[in-house]
Protein backbone atom coordinates (compact mmCIF):
# COMPACT_ATOMS: atom_id res chain seq x y z
CA UNK A 1 0.00 0.00 0.00
CA UNK A 2 1.15 3.43 -0.99
CA UNK A 3 2.03 5.87 1.78
CA UNK A 4 0.42 9.15 1.97
CA UNK A 5 2.07 12.49 1.73
CA UNK A 6 3.93 13.55 5.00
CA UNK A 7 2.35 17.50 4.18
CA UNK A 8 -1.45 17.80 5.23
CA UNK A 9 -3.48 17.81 1.90
CA UNK A 10 -6.18 20.44 1.12
CA UNK A 11 -8.58 17.87 -1.36
CA UNK A 12 -10.95 20.28 -3.62
CA UNK A 13 -14.15 19.01 -1.91
CA UNK A 14 -12.95 20.70 1.55
CA UNK A 15 -13.63 24.08 2.48
CA UNK A 16 -13.03 26.30 5.40
CA UNK A 17 -14.86 28.19 7.41
CA UNK A 18 -13.99 30.26 11.13
CA UNK A 19 -18.13 30.97 11.68
CA UNK A 20 -18.98 30.75 15.08
CA UNK A 21 -21.57 28.99 17.36
CA UNK A 22 -23.59 30.96 18.98
CA UNK A 23 -23.43 28.90 21.99
CA UNK A 24 -21.45 25.58 23.25
CA UNK A 25 -20.50 25.17 27.32
CA UNK A 26 -18.38 22.59 26.47
CA UNK A 27 -15.69 21.01 24.13
CA UNK A 28 -16.64 18.19 22.09
CA UNK A 29 -14.09 15.38 22.18
CA UNK A 30 -11.13 16.44 19.99
CA UNK A 31 -11.49 12.70 17.75
CA UNK A 32 -13.79 10.39 17.18
CA UNK A 33 -15.29 9.84 20.48
CA UNK A 34 -12.29 8.41 21.10
CA UNK A 35 -13.54 4.65 20.04
CA UNK A 36 -10.63 3.04 19.20
CA UNK A 37 -9.76 0.63 21.40
CA UNK A 38 -5.90 1.97 22.16
CA UNK A 39 -6.70 5.35 23.54
CA UNK A 40 -10.36 3.95 24.69
CA UNK A 41 -8.19 1.97 26.99
CA UNK A 42 -5.22 4.65 27.71
CA UNK A 43 -8.08 7.31 29.00
CA UNK A 44 -9.91 4.56 31.30
CA UNK A 45 -6.64 3.42 32.91
CA UNK A 46 -5.59 6.92 32.98
CA UNK A 47 -8.69 8.15 34.95
CA UNK A 48 -8.00 5.02 37.50
CA UNK A 49 -4.72 6.16 37.85
CA UNK A 50 -4.73 9.95 37.90
CA UNK A 51 -4.32 10.47 41.83
CA UNK A 52 -1.40 8.13 41.79
CA UNK A 53 0.78 9.17 39.34
CA UNK A 54 4.31 8.78 39.71
CA UNK A 55 6.54 11.78 39.05
CA UNK A 56 7.51 11.74 35.30
CA UNK A 57 5.23 9.23 34.09
CA UNK A 58 3.68 10.54 30.66
CA UNK A 59 0.22 11.16 30.76
CA UNK A 60 -1.99 10.12 28.09
CA UNK A 61 -3.53 13.56 25.96
CA UNK A 62 -6.59 14.56 28.52
CA UNK A 63 -9.71 13.57 28.54
CA UNK A 64 -12.13 15.82 27.63
CA UNK A 65 -15.43 17.37 29.13
CA UNK A 66 -18.47 15.42 28.26
CA UNK A 67 -20.06 16.25 24.82
CA UNK A 68 -23.95 17.91 25.77
CA UNK A 69 -24.43 17.56 21.79
CA UNK A 70 -23.43 14.70 20.52
CA UNK A 71 -24.63 11.19 21.39
CA UNK A 72 -22.02 8.13 22.47
CA UNK A 73 -21.47 6.32 19.04
CA UNK A 74 -18.59 4.14 20.42
CA UNK A 75 -20.02 0.60 20.84
CA UNK A 76 -17.96 -1.64 18.99
CA UNK A 77 -17.03 -4.93 21.11
CA UNK A 78 -13.23 -4.48 20.94
CA UNK A 79 -13.34 -1.40 22.56
CA UNK A 80 -16.47 -2.85 25.07
CA UNK A 81 -13.68 -5.82 26.12
CA UNK A 82 -10.92 -3.83 26.33
CA UNK A 83 -12.48 -1.80 28.65
CA UNK A 84 -12.99 -4.26 30.73
CA UNK A 85 -9.26 -5.75 30.28
CA UNK A 86 -8.23 -2.12 31.55
CA UNK A 87 -10.19 -2.17 34.84
CA UNK A 88 -10.38 -6.18 35.81
CA UNK A 89 -6.90 -7.12 33.68
CA UNK A 90 -4.88 -4.25 35.05
CA UNK A 91 -3.91 -2.59 31.69
CA UNK A 92 0.00 -0.79 31.72
CA UNK A 93 0.22 2.28 29.78
CA UNK A 94 3.75 4.01 29.98
CA UNK A 95 5.17 7.18 28.07
CA UNK A 96 8.08 6.18 25.89
CA UNK A 97 9.69 9.89 26.17
CA UNK A 98 11.75 10.62 29.71
CA UNK A 99 9.72 13.97 30.12
CA UNK A 100 6.61 12.40 28.66
CA UNK A 101 6.91 15.29 25.86
CA UNK A 102 4.85 15.45 22.89
CA UNK A 103 4.62 17.83 19.91
CA UNK A 104 1.01 19.85 20.05
CA UNK A 105 -1.19 19.89 16.68
CA UNK A 106 -1.37 22.82 15.00
CA UNK A 107 -5.74 23.85 14.38
CA UNK A 108 -7.33 25.26 11.91
CA UNK A 109 -11.03 26.24 10.50
CA UNK A 110 -12.99 23.12 10.69
CA UNK A 111 -13.25 20.33 7.92
CA UNK A 112 -15.97 20.72 5.19
CA UNK A 113 -16.67 18.84 2.64
CA UNK A 114 -19.07 17.55 -0.13
CA UNK A 115 -21.12 14.62 0.32
CA UNK A 116 -21.93 12.11 -2.30
CA UNK A 117 -25.75 10.75 -2.92
CA UNK A 118 -26.40 7.92 -1.24
CA UNK A 119 -28.67 5.10 -2.67
CA UNK A 120 -30.20 2.13 -0.52
CA UNK A 121 -30.81 0.01 -3.45
CA UNK A 122 -27.24 0.27 -4.46
CA UNK A 123 -25.77 -1.07 -0.54
CA UNK A 124 -26.42 -4.73 -1.20
CA UNK A 125 -24.81 -5.49 -4.62
CA UNK A 126 -21.82 -3.06 -3.72
CA UNK A 127 -21.54 -4.77 -0.36
CA UNK A 128 -21.29 -8.54 -2.14
CA UNK A 129 -18.60 -7.08 -4.58
CA UNK A 130 -16.48 -5.47 -1.13
CA UNK A 131 -16.63 -8.81 0.61
CA UNK A 132 -15.60 -11.14 -2.87
CA UNK A 133 -12.74 -8.85 -3.16
CA UNK A 134 -11.80 -9.14 1.12
CA UNK A 135 -12.09 -12.71 0.36
CA UNK A 136 -8.61 -12.52 -1.65
CA UNK A 137 -6.61 -14.87 0.71
CA UNK A 138 -3.00 -13.32 -0.88
CA UNK A 139 -2.55 -11.58 2.11
CA UNK A 140 -0.18 -13.18 4.73
CA UNK A 141 -1.49 -14.89 7.47
CA UNK A 142 0.38 -13.57 10.83
CA UNK A 143 2.47 -16.59 12.48
CA UNK A 144 2.47 -16.90 16.81
CA UNK A 145 4.72 -14.05 18.30
CA UNK A 146 4.03 -11.43 15.06
CA UNK A 147 2.00 -8.20 15.52
CA UNK A 148 -0.24 -6.64 13.99
CA UNK A 149 0.80 -3.07 12.77
CA UNK A 150 -1.68 -0.46 11.16
CA UNK A 151 -0.51 3.15 10.06
CA UNK A 152 -3.20 5.53 9.42
CA UNK A 153 -3.80 9.29 8.58
CA UNK A 154 -6.49 10.99 10.71
CA UNK A 155 -8.01 14.41 11.23
CA UNK A 156 -11.19 15.76 13.61
CA UNK A 157 -13.15 18.69 13.81
CA UNK A 158 -14.15 20.09 17.26
CA UNK A 159 -15.98 22.93 18.93
CA UNK A 160 -12.87 24.25 21.00
CA UNK A 161 -14.21 26.81 23.73
CA UNK A 162 -12.20 29.80 25.43
CA UNK A 163 -13.81 31.94 27.68
CA UNK A 164 -17.05 32.66 26.30
CA UNK A 165 -15.97 31.87 22.71
CA UNK A 166 -16.80 28.74 20.93
CA UNK A 167 -15.60 27.84 17.56
CA UNK A 168 -15.44 25.08 15.23
CA UNK A 169 -11.36 24.03 14.85
CA UNK A 170 -9.92 20.98 13.63
CA UNK A 171 -6.58 18.85 14.62
CA UNK A 172 -4.20 18.78 11.50
CA UNK A 173 -4.06 15.82 9.87
CA UNK A 174 -1.86 13.55 11.69
CA UNK A 175 0.03 10.10 11.68
CA UNK A 176 -0.98 7.32 13.99
CA UNK A 177 0.64 3.90 14.36
CA UNK A 178 -0.32 1.02 16.35
CA UNK A 179 1.11 -2.01 16.80
CA UNK A 180 -0.89 -5.14 18.34
CA UNK A 181 0.56 -8.96 19.44
CA UNK A 182 -2.05 -11.44 17.92
CA UNK A 183 -3.47 -11.82 21.22
CA UNK A 184 -4.06 -8.66 22.07
CA UNK A 185 -2.25 -8.34 25.24
CA UNK A 186 0.93 -6.20 24.27
CA UNK A 187 0.97 -3.56 21.68
CA UNK A 188 2.40 0.19 21.45
CA UNK A 189 0.14 3.05 20.05
CA UNK A 190 2.30 6.20 18.56
CA UNK A 191 0.06 9.32 17.56
CA UNK A 192 1.18 13.00 16.51
CA UNK A 193 0.40 15.04 19.30
CA UNK A 194 -1.43 12.61 21.67
CA UNK A 195 1.46 10.34 22.82
CA UNK A 196 5.64 11.13 23.41
CA UNK A 197 7.26 11.12 19.92
CA UNK A 198 8.08 7.29 21.31
CA UNK A 199 4.63 6.55 21.76
CA UNK A 200 3.07 4.59 24.83
CA UNK A 201 2.92 0.90 25.75
CA UNK A 202 -0.67 -1.11 25.71
CA UNK A 203 -0.35 -3.93 28.03
CA UNK A 204 -2.89 -5.95 29.53
CA UNK A 205 -3.33 -9.31 31.34
CA UNK A 206 -6.94 -9.96 29.84
CA UNK A 207 -7.18 -10.39 26.14
CA UNK A 208 -9.97 -8.44 23.93
CA UNK A 209 -12.36 -9.10 21.33
CA UNK A 210 -10.15 -7.31 18.83
CA UNK A 211 -7.19 -8.82 18.96
CA UNK A 212 -6.24 -11.25 15.86
CA UNK A 213 -6.89 -14.55 17.35
CA UNK A 214 -10.66 -13.60 18.94
CA UNK A 215 -11.41 -12.25 15.21
CA UNK A 216 -9.96 -15.57 13.79
CA UNK A 217 -12.83 -17.18 15.94
CA UNK A 218 -15.50 -15.23 15.12
CA UNK A 219 -18.26 -17.15 12.83
CA UNK A 220 -18.33 -16.60 9.62
CA UNK A 221 -22.33 -17.32 8.51
CA UNK A 222 -23.31 -13.60 7.65
CA UNK A 223 -26.09 -14.14 10.00
CA UNK A 224 -24.86 -15.77 13.27
CA UNK A 225 -21.80 -13.10 12.95
CA UNK A 226 -24.52 -10.38 12.83
CA UNK A 227 -26.43 -11.86 15.88
CA UNK A 228 -22.93 -11.72 17.84
CA UNK A 229 -22.39 -8.10 16.91
CA UNK A 230 -25.82 -7.16 18.30
CA UNK A 231 -25.58 -9.36 21.34
CA UNK A 232 -22.21 -7.52 22.17
CA UNK A 233 -22.78 -4.33 21.50
CA UNK A 234 -26.52 -4.03 23.53
CA UNK A 235 -24.16 -4.87 26.27
CA UNK A 236 -22.42 -1.73 26.18
CA UNK A 237 -24.00 0.77 24.32
CA UNK A 238 -26.04 4.18 24.91
CA UNK A 239 -30.04 3.35 25.09
CA UNK A 240 -30.15 6.37 23.21
CA UNK A 241 -28.29 5.09 20.33
CA UNK A 242 -30.31 3.14 18.24
CA UNK A 243 -29.23 -0.99 18.17
CA UNK A 244 -28.72 -0.71 14.18
CA UNK A 245 -26.60 2.46 14.30
CA UNK A 246 -24.47 0.46 16.89
CA UNK A 247 -23.83 -2.78 15.03
CA UNK A 248 -22.68 -0.79 12.16
CA UNK A 249 -20.10 0.90 14.01
CA UNK A 250 -19.10 -2.00 15.27
CA UNK A 251 -18.20 -3.23 12.26
CA UNK A 252 -16.39 -0.39 10.99
CA UNK A 253 -14.12 -0.53 13.58
CA UNK A 254 -13.40 -3.89 13.18
CA UNK A 255 -12.54 -3.37 9.85
CA UNK A 256 -11.03 -0.01 10.13
CA UNK A 257 -8.83 -0.77 13.09
CA UNK A 258 -7.79 -4.21 13.42
CA UNK A 259 -6.60 -7.20 10.85
CA UNK A 260 -9.18 -10.15 10.16
CA UNK A 261 -8.36 -12.78 8.83
CA UNK A 262 -9.90 -12.78 4.90
CA UNK A 263 -12.85 -14.97 5.81
CA UNK A 264 -14.43 -12.79 8.51
CA UNK A 265 -13.27 -10.03 6.43
CA UNK A 266 -15.79 -11.22 3.58
CA UNK A 267 -18.52 -12.45 6.40
CA UNK A 268 -18.37 -8.80 8.30
CA UNK A 269 -19.58 -6.96 5.22
CA UNK A 270 -22.39 -9.51 4.40
CA UNK A 271 -23.22 -9.21 8.00
CA UNK A 272 -23.40 -5.23 7.08
CA UNK A 273 -25.62 -5.97 4.37
CA UNK A 274 -28.31 -7.14 6.25
CA UNK A 275 -28.45 -3.92 8.76
CA UNK A 276 -31.66 -1.62 8.15
CA UNK A 277 -30.54 1.70 6.98
CA UNK A 278 -27.62 1.00 5.34
CA UNK A 279 -26.88 2.74 2.02
CA UNK A 280 -24.31 3.15 -1.01
CA UNK A 281 -22.80 6.73 -1.67
CA UNK A 282 -21.78 6.97 -4.91
CA UNK A 283 -18.58 9.64 -3.84
CA UNK A 284 -16.61 9.92 -0.63
CA UNK A 285 -12.78 10.94 -0.22
CA UNK A 286 -10.56 9.86 2.89
CA UNK A 287 -8.40 11.91 4.74
CA UNK A 288 -5.03 11.86 1.94
CA UNK A 289 -7.30 12.46 -0.67
CA UNK A 290 -7.91 9.52 -2.48
CA UNK A 291 -11.76 9.49 -3.64
CA UNK A 292 -14.11 6.22 -3.42
CA UNK A 293 -17.12 4.38 -3.12
CA UNK A 294 -18.68 4.33 0.35
CA UNK A 295 -20.98 2.39 2.48
CA UNK A 296 -22.81 4.16 5.20
CA UNK A 297 -25.35 4.54 7.72
CA UNK A 298 -26.62 8.11 9.24
CA UNK A 299 -27.35 8.06 12.58
CA UNK A 300 -30.75 10.03 13.28
CA UNK A 301 -30.48 11.73 16.44
CA UNK A 302 -27.02 13.76 15.15
CA UNK A 303 -27.82 13.59 11.72
CA UNK A 304 -23.87 12.79 11.23
CA UNK A 305 -23.31 9.97 8.67
CA UNK A 306 -20.63 7.47 8.88
CA UNK A 307 -18.95 6.33 5.57
CA UNK A 308 -16.47 3.00 4.83
CA UNK A 309 -14.72 4.26 1.62
CA UNK A 310 -13.07 2.06 -0.84
CA UNK A 311 -11.06 2.10 -3.62
CA UNK A 312 -13.42 1.82 -7.04
CA UNK A 313 -11.78 -0.70 -8.85
CA UNK A 314 -9.81 -2.62 -6.66
CA UNK A 315 -12.71 -2.03 -3.77
CA UNK A 316 -9.95 -1.87 -0.71
CA UNK A 317 -11.00 -0.35 1.89
CA UNK A 318 -9.18 3.25 2.30
CA UNK A 319 -10.68 4.96 5.29
CA UNK A 320 -13.62 6.02 6.99
CA UNK A 321 -15.12 9.62 7.79
CA UNK A 322 -18.00 10.85 9.92
CA UNK A 323 -19.92 13.61 7.98
CA UNK A 324 -22.98 15.83 9.20
CA UNK A 325 -25.24 15.34 6.54
CA UNK A 326 -28.43 16.68 8.51
CA UNK A 327 -29.27 19.81 11.34
CA UNK A 328 -30.63 17.95 14.26
CA UNK A 329 -31.28 19.71 17.78
CA UNK A 330 -28.50 17.54 19.22
CA UNK A 331 -26.34 18.75 17.13
CA UNK A 332 -24.66 22.23 16.26
CA UNK A 333 -22.46 21.47 13.39
CA UNK A 334 -23.59 22.85 10.18
CA UNK A 335 -23.91 20.45 7.70
CA UNK A 336 -21.23 19.17 5.75
CA UNK A 337 -18.90 18.98 8.78
CA UNK A 338 -16.43 16.64 8.95
CA UNK A 339 -16.14 16.14 12.29
CA UNK A 340 -13.49 12.34 11.72
CA UNK A 341 -11.27 11.03 8.50
CA UNK A 342 -8.74 8.89 8.47
CA UNK A 343 -6.61 6.74 5.68
CA UNK A 344 -4.97 3.70 6.64
CA UNK A 345 -1.70 3.97 4.98
CA UNK A 346 -0.24 0.27 5.35
CA UNK A 347 -1.36 -2.40 7.22
CA UNK A 348 1.31 -5.30 7.71
CA UNK A 349 2.56 -8.59 10.03
CA UNK A 350 5.36 -7.80 11.57
CA UNK A 351 7.81 -10.01 13.26
CA UNK A 352 8.00 -7.59 16.59
CA UNK A 353 6.59 -5.00 18.51
CA UNK A 354 7.40 -1.60 17.31
CA UNK A 355 9.16 -3.09 14.30
CA UNK A 356 8.46 -1.61 10.67
CA UNK A 357 7.64 -3.15 7.90
CA UNK A 358 10.15 -4.11 6.08
CA UNK A 359 12.53 -3.83 9.04
CA UNK A 360 15.01 -6.58 9.92
CA UNK A 361 13.80 -8.44 13.08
Amino acid sequence: MNASPSHRPHPAEWTETQSLLPSAERDLPAGRHQFHKEQMMARIHEDLRTSSRPSGTSPVAPVKRSNPFLRRTILLPAAAFALAGAVAGGLALTGGGTHGGKTALATGPALTTRFGVADAKGAPQLLERISLAAADTSAPTPRKGQYIYIASKVADSYIKTVGDKSEVVSDELHSRQVWNSLDGRDGWLIEAGKTSDKGITLKSDTPFSGAYNALAGLPTDPDALLQRIYRESDAVRDPEVPRDQAAFVAIGDLLNASYPPAEVGAALYKAAAKIPGVVSVDDAVDATGRHGVAIAREDSGNGERIEWIFDKKTLRFLGERIVVVKATADNPLKVGTVTHTSAITERAVVDANKQLPGQAS
